[in-house]
Parts: C-alpha cells; sequence; structure tokens
C-alpha cells in the first residue's frame, strides 16, 4: 500500500510517500480501506520528533480516518464488511490501509459524506474526554474554548452549542469569530483586539466561565484563573504558547479551582472505547441531526501531505485540514 512515513525529524519535507504492507489485522480489530485521514498538531510534533508513537502502534503519522471495511479480525463484532466507518487512531492513518479496533470505531452519521468524516473521531473524542470527562462538565455550565477557529475549536464550540451550553471562544481575527458564532458560539473574542477575561467576566455577569479548555497555556493562564467561576475547571490539551505560566496559587485556593490536562493518544485502549461509546450516545445524534457537523477547511492528496502539514502550521484555517486517500 501506498503510505506517508517519517523520513527524518525535521519540516514538512521529511514526509515521504512510501510502499508498506497492508496491515495484518487482529483478533477484535477491522481493517479499513482509508478515504481520508485527519491532520491534528499531534502530527506534526510526531514528525518534529518529539511525540513518538505508543508501543505497538504504527511509526506512520494520522491519528483518525474515515473509510470502508474490508475485512474483520478474529471476534470482531459490530461493523460488516463494506460497512462505512470513522475511526481513532494511535498511528498509521496516512495510508492506503490501517488497522484499528471495532471499539474505536464509529458509524459514518447519516448526512455527512465518507471524505468528511475524518473529520470527526479525534477532536470529537479529545473535547470529550478533556471536557466531559476531566472537567466534569454539567448541565447549566458555561464554556470558554480557546482557539475556537481550531480542528479541537470547532469541535468544542458545536458539541456545547447542542447540548444547551453557553460557550464562549478567542480567535485571531473578525473573520474567524464571525464562524464560531456561526457555529454556535455565543461570543466569540478577537484576542488581537479584546482581553478575553475582561470581556467573559462582562458577559457573564461577573460569574466567569466554569470550564476553559485550553491549546495556549503561557501568559493565557493567569488570564484564564481570573475568567473562571468559583470551583471552575482548567484543561490543557496542548501548550502553543509555552509550557510555563506564573499565576497565584492563592487565588486557586480561596476559589476552589481546579487546573488539570488531558491527553489522548497515549491512553489505553478501553479509556478510547469508553469516549466512542460516549460520542456514539450523546453526540452523534446531534450530527444525525445537523446541528453539528465536519468543519473542513481544505483538502489535500496523500501525496501533498507536506503542503498540508504546511498548511496547518501556517494557520489561517478554519477547522480540519484533511488528506484524501
Amino acid at each position: 500500500m501506498r503510505a506517508i512515513e517519517i523520513s527524518e525529524p525535521g519540516g514538512p519535507e521529511v514526509l515521504r510517500l512510501c510502499e508498506r504492507p497492508v496491515p495484518t489485522v487482529l483478533a477484535g480489530e477491522l481493517l479499513i480501506k482509508v478515504a481520508a485521514a485527519g491532520l491534528n498538531r499531534g502530527d506534526i510534533v510526531q514528525r518534529q520528533g518529539n511525540y513518538p508513537p505508543p508501543p505497538g502502534a504504527s511509526d506512520l503519522p494520522g491519528l483518525e480516518v474515515s473509510g470502508t471495511v474490508v475485512a474483520g479480525g478474529p471476534h470482531t463484532t459490530g461493523f460488516e464488511v463494506g460497512q462505512e466507518v470513522c475511526a481513532l487512531l494511535p498511528g498509521g492513518g496516512y495510508a492506503e490501509y490501517c488497522a484499528v479496533p471495532s471499539t474505536h470505531c464509529l458509524p459514518i452519521p447519516r448526512g455527512v459524506s465518507l471524505i468528511d468524516a475524518a473529520a470527526l473521531p479525534e477532536a470529537l473524542c479529545t473535547v470529550w474526554g478533556a471536557v466531559w470527562h476531566e472537567g466534569e462538565f454539567a448541565e447549566g455550565e458555561s464554556l470558554l474554548v480557546q482557539g475556537g477557529s481550531s480542528g479541537i475549536g470547532v469541535a468544542a464550540i458545536q458539541m456545547a452549542a447542542a447540548l444547551g451550553h453557553p460557550v464562549y471562544t478567542t480567535a485571531g481575527s473578525d473573520e474567524k469569530c464571525v464562524a464560531c458564532t456561526e457555529l454556535g458560539a455565543t461570543r466569540a473574542i478577537n484576542y488581537q483586539k479584546e482581553d478575553f477575561s475582561a470581556v467573559v467576566r462582562t458577559a457573564t455577569q461577573g460569574a466567569g466561565v466554569n470550564v476553559i479548555l485550553d491549546m495556549v497555556g503561557g501568559n493565557y493562564v493567569p488570564r484564564e484563573i481570573s475568567a473562571l467561576a468559583d470551583y471552575g475547571r482548567l484543561i490543557f490539551i496542548a501548550a502553543l504558547g509555552g509550557h510555563l505560566a506564573n499565576f497565584d496559587i492563592y487565588e486557586v485556593m480561596k476559589r476552589r479551582l481546579k487546573i488539570t490536562g488531558s491527553t489522548l493518544r497515549s491512553r489505553p485502549p478501553a479509556y478510547k472505547a469508553a469516549m466512542v461509546k460516549a460520542l456514539m450516545v450523546r453526540i452523534w445524534p446531534h450530527i444525525a441531526s445537523g446541528k453539528i457537523r465536519p468543519v473542513v477547511d481544505r483538502r489535500f492528496a496523500l501525496h501533498e501531505a507536506a503542503a498540508a502539514h504546511a498548511a496547518l502550521e501556517a494557520g489561517g484555517h478554519v477547522g480540519k485540514i484533511l488528506l484524501v486517500v
């Protein structure tokens, strides 16, 4: 099969088209003929040499795919050969075929194309695990999403809005803010022009938000603590703005705040299966109804993986970038 491998740590140019054996499908797994793979920041960090795949995972990049089931391993249930699915992977998505536990797969929702479904699994599982699982996001609570125009951001906005939560977000331009409000954000804040902490405090009549999903870190953290309501939760899923922060511990103590983090790729299969199951019950009906949709900015061919990575690193996109296999 054709695949994209990382020839050595470095920039987008180290991504190389190669030939690899079709993966062997094991008990409990499905072999998927890949239609498209979603790009994620984790792919970039792996390409740079800073995010090795978990033990036993493929060394090929790619954490989510959509495609068609072509075979099942022994004792595999739940899906049939020929069925269209999307799947969460620990790696190996940039290829014509991938093997994945059936418990990490989801049927393509009604109204979603086979290609665009590749934009769903990683972002939705990441957000559900961080906000609802780690953040214990409850009915009636509010959410602030940093980076609302990113793949994670557009997923978080739509999920929270579909489930009836007020959701605030930041973005780097007025155009991106408009896109975020069209996806369901209660208020989108252009961080180039406004202080998100002050805006959130005003919008919530001084109460603050209950949960913040942050992929920035760095100097955002003190303002995020200010923007949190008492008993609020701050969850890190990345640190694009820096992994060190200075903040007032007394504020955390006296307002009973919780600061935590969440990762997905390295979590055990049972955890990922639980996230997939939760999405099937809580989120998939809202995709079928049209309340949540995959937001795809651009699509590249598999052999254009380097250009796709360059586009992701350049920013400017709203939603996901896909590799069409």
